[in-house]
């Protein structure tokens, strides 16, 4: 027999309303719903801020990447005098797609047509235009998206009205001083579709509580789950820390490294910044994870990762690299398995949340916040 429909938001209000020490994880329709992934973008993503990547991967000017932010093509750039800058990707002439991917270019010409318009976004030229009396290449300029760097960490926002990343995020800033987060330089970046609800997977990164047993063969036994601490979240983001032994020697702060004392030297932040930014930071190296919803099945990842640069002069920097690389591509093998099976269960007529461990707190606080965010999207 069928499930009853259940409104997904409704049933996501009674989640949130149970305090933290009688919670259950969020209802299945709040991830098999095409309702309330519309109600995301319309209230989360149109809204918030989303990163692209990070900022040392557009160091050049001309460098590039592409993205679909809410169902509208950004391109975000280093324009000739060094400055980041968004726009839109879309052509003011025929409306195709401008780039794609990553990149490197000197001005940004469309595929259709050939119109081309300079790295700032206004029109450079447009080819078999002059008999056309209406026409003035100076009134054309791809439309501008507010852009800010933070940390090394490049975002877009569609939202005039959002708090600057800076503001939302001061206190992350305070907590990983000690980590200096600008000074990791990006080694990797790759692109996946994974067949799992967005929220799957941000809730697989925000709770260590599954290492032991979906991260067995990797590094499932480098922390303890008594190691792991899970404070209550902010209205921006949450975290959990974790104790890792120097069995990852390169997950330890370098002997060079004179900013982390006592155990902050090998201490893990996993950082989850709303909506969907993932941050695994080490006082050695880092790796992320940027999801974008693609309906209610699947999710868009960026991945990327590399070494702090304390690291960048030592003789073994690159096995270093090699090894984390080698390592971080088993622990997404692992992970891709489990939140794959996890969305296959949830989408089952008998499936029933169950009650959280106190080491999945992180979870229960973002949705406090998706509950929040569609709310206020709902009121404005």
């Amino acid at each position: 027999m069928a499930k009853d429909y259940i409104d997904p938001v409704e049933a996501l209000r009674d989640t949130v309303s149970i305090p933290f020490e009688q919670a259950r994880a969020m209802p299945t329709e709040v991830y098999t719903s095409e309702a309330f992934v519309e109600a995301e973008l319309a209230h989360i993503f149109r809204k918030d801020w989303y990163c692209v990547g990070r900022a040392d991967a557009l160091s050049n000017p001309g460098d590039y990447v592409s993205c679909e932010l809410a169902g509208q093509p950004i391109v975000v750039l280093r324009d000739k005098d060094g400055a980041l800058r968004a726009m839109s990707n879309v052509c003011l002439h025929r409306m195709s797609t401008l780039l794609q991917g990553r990149g490197n270019t000197r001005s940004i010409v469309c595929p259709y047509h050939a119109w081309t318009y300079n790295l700032d976004g206004s029109l450079r030229g447009a080819p078999a235009m002059s008999q056309n009396e209406g026409f003035c290449k100076d009134h054309y300029k791809l439309p501008q998206v507010r852009c800010e760097e933070w940390l090394g960490w490049v975002f877009v926002c569609l939202d005039l009205g959002a708090p600057p990343v800076s503001e939302q995020l001061a206190p992350v800033a305070g907590m990983i001083a000690g980590y200096d987060m600008n000074n990791y330089t990006e080694a990797f970046y790759e692109e996946h579709v994974w067949d799992t609800n967005w929220k799957v997977l941000a809730e697989n990164f925000m709770e260590s509580y599954h290492l032991p047993v979906c991260h067995a063969g990797t590094i499932g036994g480098l922390s303890k789950l008594e190691d792991m601490i899970c404070p209550p979240g902010d209205p921006a983001f949450n975290y959990h820390t974790i104790l890792k032994d120097d069995s990852l020697g390169i997950a330890m702060a370098h002997p060079s490294n004179d900013r982390l004392k006592g155990d902050e030297r090998r201490t893990t932040f996993l950082l989850a910044l709303y909506p969907s930014l993932m941050i695994t930071l080490t006082p050695g190296y880092f790796w992320y994870l940027s999801l974008h919803p693609k309906g209610p099945g699947q999710v868009h990842i960026r991945f990327g990762g590399g070494m702090s640069d304390d690291y960048a002069d030592d003789p073994d920097a690159q096995d270093n690299f090699t090894r984390l690389k080698t390592l971080l591509d088993d622990v997404n093998v692992e992970d891709r398995g489990c939140t794959e099976k996890v969305f296959q269960g949830l989408c089952s007529d008998l499936a029933k949340p169950g009650h959280l461990s106190h080491l999945e707190r992180p979870n229960y606080d973002f949705a406090q916040y998706l509950m929040a965010k569609i709310d206020a999207g709902r009121a404005a």
